[in-house]
């Protein structure tokens, strides 16, 4: 993979193509905005109406600058910018178009939109690479939102690069509709028997890497008043998606403390536990967060007169260290026995999901560095605290690497607030970057 060498200068050229295509990027997020309004947010929901609309409105924009648009099994949208050497392994740029429900519409969509401009300014600026740019649009990358049951995320990209599980076609349901993820892609149009006999759409000899912007979901670039960040590594995930601790239902006021076999005091013992590793590790200067969601009791059967016997939750726990996430599971585990003998109820965290952190390939992140230091823009050089497409190129051995955009309030909520100065910033960055790895000419 050739990256930008340290004396890295960007092409004037470019740049300013570039930066002339703000206006034209600010009317594709405020033609997604109103594809998808729903109620304060947007809502694309993976494999559905919804989401259509936003890859059928990016096809032809780029049918419109003289791409080669295509669709995979998977539904997955690609637009090739054709370099001067197609024999020679290809540049991913792009990211995801659907949301989560009643959602932000900047996550995903930002990168798709990115790469779409960039591509735009090298036309625009005669520039053409000796390696073909390919721009992707995943399907299904918010699968935490839009599927249960047994399966590893980010459908689309996985599915492409042939990284799905044995069964999760099947295992995965859609919660909209109660359909598999295996009848969601063939009624939408797709194909996958194609997907599960291989072999992998994306064959990672055929690419040199893959580079996707995406806003950031936290506040470190808002905070420390920086533009944009250049990601090191995306942290692994480990997650009970649908745990249970079981107790007994009796009655609150006739059962005493030591008989009782009480679900949400075990679950109170348990998250309380968890808050205090988590503080003691960060105090050692580990990387981790937890969270617990999805807490509820029973509702058709829960009262202010019953001891309650069920409450069902997830657990997510993230860490760019292995060894942290397994010392969290071991942790867990043996806490849950602990609360087990002594509430007298069980703690069903089985099938527990394990996705391990992804670092970024170190020359990509340099030459992302490179780029960002030559044009100049301010940068944080900072780990991805949620999941990313890209991760699953790495995984799969393409060199991958993110470019983060300040966004403010947070992510996977209506009140998303990136700049569009601040997207400009990044398409810069990876405008340029582009023009490097794929052969300036």
């Amino acid at each position: 993979m050739s990256a930008c060498p340290a004396s890295f200068r960007p092409s004037p050229a470019l740049d300013a193509a570039v930066i002339a295509r703000e206006a034209f990027a600010a009317s594709i997020f405020d033609a997604l905005r109103a594809d998808s309004v729903d109620g304060p947010g947007v809502t694309r929901t993976s494999y559905m109406a919804d989401e259509q609309r936003a890859h059928d409105r990016f096809a032809e924009l780029a049918r419109g600058l003289g791409l080669a648009v295509s669709v995979d099994a998977a539904g997955n949208l690609a637009a090739r910018f054709a370099g001067s050497r197609p024999d020679l392994p290809a540049w991913i740029t792009g990211s995801h178009l659907d949301s989560v429900h009643v959602g932000g519409n900047f996550d995903g969509a930002a990168g798709v939109i990115a790469g779409l401009v960039a591509i735009a300014a090298m036309i625009e600026a005669g520039i053409r690479p000796e390696r073909d740019i390919v721009l992707m649009a995943f399907r299904a990358e918010e699968s935490s939102t839009w599927f249960v049951g047994r399966h590893g995320g980010h459908l689309g990209s996985r599915a492409a690069l042939g990284s799905l599980w044995e069964g999760e076609l099947d295992s995965a349901i859609h919660v909209a509709t109660g359909r598999s993820l295996r009848a969601m892609i063939t009624e939408a149009g797709f194909d996958a028997d194609r997907i599960e006999a291989g072999p992998p759409i994306l064959n990672p000899a055929d690419y040199a890497g893959y580079i996707e912007v995406h806003i950031e979901q936290g506040p470190i670039l808002e905070n420390r008043a920086i533009p944009i960040g250049i990601v090191s590594g995306i942290r692994g995930a480990y997650r009970a998606r649908n745990a249970k601790a079981l107790g007994a239902y009796s009655h609150s006021g006739a059962v005493p403390h030591e008989y009782r076999q009480d679900a949400v005091f075990a679950m109170a013992d348990l998250v309380m536990a968890l808050d205090g590793e988590w503080a003691r590790r960060r105090a050692a200067g580990e990387d981790l967060v937890v969270t617990v969601g999805k807490f509820a009791t029973e509702a058709d059967r829960h009262s202010l007169t019953k001891v309650p016997g069920q409450v069902d939750f997830a657990l997510d726990i993230r860490s760019q260290s292995r060894e942290t996430l397994d010392g969290m599971e071991a942790f867990l585990r043996q806490k849950a026995r602990t609360i087990e003998a002594e509430r007298g109820v069980a703690l069903t965290l089985d099938p527990f999901d394990r996705s391990s952190p992804s670092l970024m390939a170190p020359e990509l992140v340099a030459a992302l560095q490179a780029g960002a230091d030559g044009l100049p823009i301010p940068y944080l050089t900072m780990a991805s605290g949620g999941g990313h497409d890209a991760q699953d190129f790495a995984d799969a051995g393409i060199p991958a690497a993110m470019i983060f955009v300040r966004n403010d309030r947070g992510s996977h909520n209506p009140d998303e607030a990136m700049e569009i100065a601040d997207f400009m910033q990044a398409t810069r960055v990876l405008a340029n970057v582009l023009w490097a790895v794929a052969g300036a000419g």
